[in-house]
């Protein structure tokens, strides 16, 4: 028996149970690409899975809507899979293991993929019904949203008849969203130089330290980018650079994050002291998980900093022998902590938006060097890349490598929006009140398609979710249940 078995509407909760139970995260999609594919073959619906493992679904119009103008749903069936710290899950292989607590829908120790798995399963619902008045649908899917936007970027949208799009990526029940941010994602490695080359031994004398951050709600690093959350591979970062300035210390591993669109919960680093600094950098470190705490304060009460000594087995004192030398140690860390983190600029036109942001999702050392992953986002392109381009004169001061991939422009207000006006008098007719109309920082795919399709008219609705992007993730299911209702309202209008 499913966990959602009993839930209503039973179409759209049993396609998000299936859906869970495949593997999804993004780079790993093959599996719910071919399940999708399968789904529309045993429908009789035409299918398009392109090279890129995209789909498109189509369901012509049935009887009495022939003339209706054709309607694209579309959604991204890749999830941002991040697990709690020693939680037994594989990701890559394992389902995710629902439950329902306070009506809401929940992943045991992991993400839940609600964003974006409730568009899909609104997505197969629809196209599984045969009691449904509707135009021609056309449910574009696109792969690897979550990493850059991938699947939007490559897919063929020529055979298309639609021009008007609703995007099921939205996480606010009753605000319609009509334009949101650009955004690309950005790589950082400082590579270790002929003159600070790693040593092979640590000399006698000296301790191996685990520094840990812990403890911080992280979040969807669109939408919660000022709420002023930390950023654990910034404080760990910080803490480091700190000890770095008064010890001698040298660096053996910093690992953080899970995701570059999400700011990271949890860092931890492996470092060398000498022995006779211990208890100062165990001081020192107390001293700055205070400092932190207060600069956090309510934002994110739960910040935990570890500072232990690390007893070593054998086998664990030979993965710990590679150690980078005080020089690459220094510069590493003086160029993590003068790039930039957070809000940048807010907009001039609306209150309260964020205009400009960047989020360091993703740290990572190997034998190479220190790795940096960042999500950039920004509503005006030009200021993108005025941000991108301070990024690199950082790198370059510290002989780091800077590269920008999947870049992607914003999605403008249409002031003339047919779509747009359906949408504000369905929900006028279900909810009795008029819906909030909002542009975002997040970034949906709206921009890229519109680029691809000539005068295409876009809006973004959804359930509400909280905590996207992280192990607290949840789907309210009565709001799901009344965007399902809303949902069919706009696909069922005549004009």
């Amino acid at each position: 028996m499913g966990v959602l078995e009993n839930l209503e509407p039973e179409k759209v909760f049993q396609y998000f149970e299936e859906i869970s139970q495949i593997p999804h995260g993004s780079g790993n999609i093959r599996q719910i690409s071919d399940y999708l594919k399968k789904f529309a073959h045993d429908r009789g619906l035409a299918c398009i899975q392109d090279d890129a493992l995209n789909i498109i679904i189509i369901k012509e119009a049935s009887k009495g809507y022939e003339q209706a103008a054709p309607l694209i749903l579309q959604g991204h069936m890749d999830m941002v899979a991040v697990s709690s710290p020693g939680y037994d899950i594989d990701m890559t292989k394992d389902p995710l293991r629902l439950r329902i607590d306070n009506g809401r829908i929940c992943a045991e120790g992991t993400s839940l993929g609600g964003d974006d798995g409730i568009a899909v399963a609104y997505a197969l619902a629809l196209l599984d019904a045969d009691d449904i008045g509707h135009p021609r649908l056309e449910v574009v899917i696109t792969v690897d949203e979550e990493v850059g936007l991938q699947g939007a970027h490559s897919i063929d949208l020529s055979m298309l008849k639609g021009k008007r799009l609703i995007n099921l990526d939205q996480e606010e029940e009753g605000v319609i969203i009509t334009s949101c941010a650009g955004g690309a994602r950005v790589d950082i490695d400082i590579p270790v130089q002929s003159g600070d080359a790693p040593d092979k031994d640590a000399p006698s004398g000296k301790k191996t330290l685990h520094i840990g951050v812990r403890g911080l709600l992280g979040g969807h690093s669109g939408i919660e980018i000022n709420k002023g959350r930390g950023n654990a591979n910034c404080l760990l970062g910080r803490i480091l650079h700190k000890l770095s300035g008064q010890f001698s210390v040298r660096l053996i591993s910093m690992n953080g994050g899970q995701a570059d669109n999400a700011i990271p919960r949890v860092a931890d680093a492996l470092i060398e002291v000498d022995i006779t600094n211990i208890d100062k950098v165990a001081a020192l470190v107390k001293e700055e998980e205070n400092a932190i705490r207060r600069a956090l304060g309510d934002a994110d009460p739960g910040l935990l900093v570890v500072c232990e000594e690390k007893d070593e087995t054998a086998d664990q004192q030979a993965e710990t022998t590679f150690c980078f030398d005080t020089g690459f140690t220094a510069r590493a860390l003086d160029c993590l902590c003068e790039l930039p983190n957070g809000v940048v600029a807010m907009s001039k036109e609306l209150e309260g938006l964020v205009e400009t942001s960047l989020n360091l999702g993703i740290v990572a050392t190997d034998k190479e060097g220190l790795h940096l992953s960042y999500a950039v986002r920004s509503s005006v392109d030009e200021e993108r890349e005025q941000l991108c381009g301070r990024l690199e004169r950082i790198s370059a001061k510290y002989g780091a490598e800077m590269n920008v991939r999947n870049a992607y422009p914003g999605w403008a207000y249409r002031a003339d929006s047919p779509l747009r006006d359906i949408a504000v008098k369905v929900y006028e007719d279900i909810y009795g009140k008029k819906p909030v109309l909002e542009a975002i920082h997040a970034g949906v795919e709206c921009g890229l398609l519109a680029a691809k399709i000539d005068g295409l008219d876009c809006i973004s609705i959804g359930p509400d979710m909280s905590d996207v992007h992280t192990v607290e993730e949840s789907l309210d299911i009565a709001s799901v249940q009344r965007t399902w209702q809303y949902l069919l309202g706009i696909v069922a209008y005549r004009e």
